[in-house]
């Protein structure tokens, strides 16, 4: 869909007004920590790599949002999106049991990885704590 150059304009013009409007984070409301990365699968394995994922992750504290998705272009990709409260919950995750369980089983499935992003989530669907505010 072509997007017209009025439109691509009034749309860059509303960024300074909807950046107006968000909550900055304080020292009483940390930032949030997201992380965005590219894991491949050993051949054949990736579904296997997703179920061990998927079970190791259910409960880590600050975590607000962990999303596995395949890759639909390659068959032994998949790419997990994290969202936390902090990136120090994050930290702390890795040294939950059910985690390092969950590396240890995956270890062998794993044949590498790809792209990673950090990222500073700032709110919106599915995040249990959305510190953009918008006024009426």
């Amino acid at each position: 869909m072509a997007v017209s150059r009025r439109t691509a304009v009034a749309a860059l013009a509303a960024l300074p007004l909807a950046a107006a409007h968000a909550a900055p984070a304080t020292k009483d409301t940390p930032r949030m920590y997201g992380l965005i990365g590219k894991m491949r699968a050993q051949p054949g394995q990736r579904d296997a790599l997703i179920a061990i994922l998927a079970e190791g992750t259910a409960a880590m504290p600050g975590c607000l949002s962990y999303v596995i998705a395949k890759d639909v272009g390659d068959p032994d990709a998949l790419w997990i999106t994290e969202a936390w409260d902090s990136q120090a919950s994050h930290r702390a995750s890795l040294a939950l049991p059910a985690v390092q369980a969950a590396i240890a089983k995956g270890r062998p499935l794993i044949a590498g990885f790809g792209e990673r992003f950090e990222t500073e989530p700032v709110g919106g669907q599915g995040l249990a704590r959305q510190p953009v505010v918008m006024r009426p």
